[in-house]
């Protein structure tokens, strides 16, 4: 049975005092979109299973969190195939590397966008599993839990429905605070100058994947547009906070966003088994209540009973402009949130490098080199999961007058050499028709197995399928 928490005894305490507390009343309104995801899991007793999200919901419930004027609960849509396709090249098709739950959870950041873009809430969370910041812009299968990127697929959704009335590029930020470091979303916005990445995430050299350092901050396109701060192992509530306040804030202050967005994942708890950090509840609520991300995410984080539902709550009440200080998950101390005052020196200097890293990026990436006018890096990329390997290489044309074509050759054990064409949104005419004269070549060639073509303005696949409450 879920814990009481502070809601509960905040609305005992009403009865039980002669002068009744004032009733709570979101200060902004909230909509949470859930979906456990009954039919996927890695296996039966693996921390990504459908429990992840059904404790959580016990205890919103038993807080009665969905009784407080102005936080309503809503169930997904499902996205499209085609809607995965704006985000990702999925080889050897759509179908082949999802399931209806990975529908669902992308469907379900598109419901929580479309609450907040079409005014009717002004806040919204999307509690769906499976999470998605590992899937890369091409998915030959399942990488740290991940097959499908749903902050990806919600962005695309985006800036396909709700342009900016006067035409200008849609600016969107998305700070990543799970534990590991987002390099799915990262792979994705790489070359993209219109989003801002941020990632907060456990010192690479010390957890999976083993990247996210801050010379890693663009493409040739899009340089100072990924924002890496690899934090140290046991870094608390304090250190966050502090990477918030010196990091975080100015960096976005100045690019001025549109949309914020955070990929909240939870496995930076101090009790999460998968990682070595020492964040609290409390410490998440008052990250969101700082950062005021327009919709939130849910990634990672696998301390089903201990972590997830409370910190959940906290995300949730900070959402929704309400106080989250009364939340205590089981087990907490001071001491187990304390943190070593090196780390804090530690992070005091990074958040400076950080600092320097967007204001002043350098004048070409730190991965790959240029040959003939496009700039090429070489991948190889594990899917832990699937236990599949891929190579690719991936080119970007240097242009002077849009953030430039893409083209990815890949291959892997389970898909031969394919080609991938990104025609970038507001392309430039010149790299539109060369990548449209690219995709006809390599079909005419017969050296492709599979020949896909992303045009980053070409007309939307339509509307999400609609839901009720």
């Amino acid at each position: 049975m879920p814990v009481m928490g502070p809601i509960f005894l905040k609305n005992l305490a009403k009865v039980m005092t002669e002068k009744p507390l004032p009733p709570l009343v979101a200060a902004r309104s909230l909509g949470v979109v859930f979906f456990p995801a009954f039919d996927w899991a890695i296996s039966a007793t693996h921390p990504e299973r459908e429990e992840r999200l059904l404790y959580t919901r016990d205890q919103l419930l038993e807080e009665g969190l969905f009784d407080i004027p102005g936080i309503t609960e809503y169930r997904p849509a499902f996205a499209t195939h085609a809607q995965l396709q704006r985000a990702h090249f999925c080889l050897p098709s759509a179908a082949a590397v999802s399931t209806d739950s990975h529908l669902a959870s992308a469907g379900g950041a598109i419901r929580a966008a479309r609450l907040v873009l079409e005014g009717r809430e002004q806040r919204a969370f999307a509690l769906v599993r499976p999470p998605g910041h590992h899937a890369m812009r091409v998915v030959h299968g399942n990488r740290g839990f991940c097959n499908i990127n749903n902050e990806a697929v919600m962005v695309e959704y985006i800036r396909d429905h709700y342009p900016r009335p006067d035409g200008r590029p849609l600016r969107i930020a998305i700070v990543d605070t799970d534990v590991h470091h987002g390099d799915g979303s990262q792979d994705i916005f790489w070359n993209d100058p219109h989003t801002l990445f941020i990632s907060l995430h456990q010192d690479g050299r010390t957890l999976y994947p083993g990247s996210g350092f801050p010379q890693e901050c663009g493409g040739p396109g899009a340089l100072g547009r990924t924002i890496n701060i690899p934090l140290p192992p046991e870094t608390s509530d304090e250190g966050y906070l502090y990477a918030i306040e010196h990091a975080v804030l100015p960096i976005l202050e100045d690019f001025k966003p549109d949309l914020i967005i955070n990929s909240a994942g939870q496995d930076n708890h101090f009790t999460d088994p998968l990682a070595n950090m020492k964040l609290s509840a409390q410490g998440y609520a008052a990250l969101n209540a700082a950062l005021q991300p327009h919709i939130a995410v849910l990634e990672g984080g696998y301390s089903i009973r201990g972590a997830l539902p409370y910190v959940n709550l906290g995300i949730c009440l900070a959402l929704a402009g309400l106080d989250a200080s009364d939340i205590r998950e089981p087990g907490w101390t001071p001491e187990a949130t304390r943190q070593r005052p090196q780390v804090g020196e530690y992070i005091a200097r990074l958040c400076g490098q950080i600092r320097n890293v967007y204001f002043h990026p350098p004048a070409q990436p730190a991965e790959g080199e240029e040959e003939n006018g496009w700039w090429v890096r070489r991948k190889h990329i594990f899917y832990d999961t699937d236990n599949l390997r891929e190579g690719q290489t991936e080119a970007w044309r240097l242009c002077s007058d849009c953030s430039g074509l893409g083209r990815i050759e890949t291959a892997s054990e389970r898909v031969p050499r394919s080609l991938c064409i990104l025609v970038p949104r507001h392309a430039c005419p010149q790299c539109r028709s060369q990548g449209l004269e690219l995709a006809e070549r390599a079909r005419k060639s017969g050296r492709y197995a599979h020949v896909r073509l992303l045009d980053g303005d070409a007309a939307d696949p339509g509307p999400a399928a609609k839901s009720e409450k």
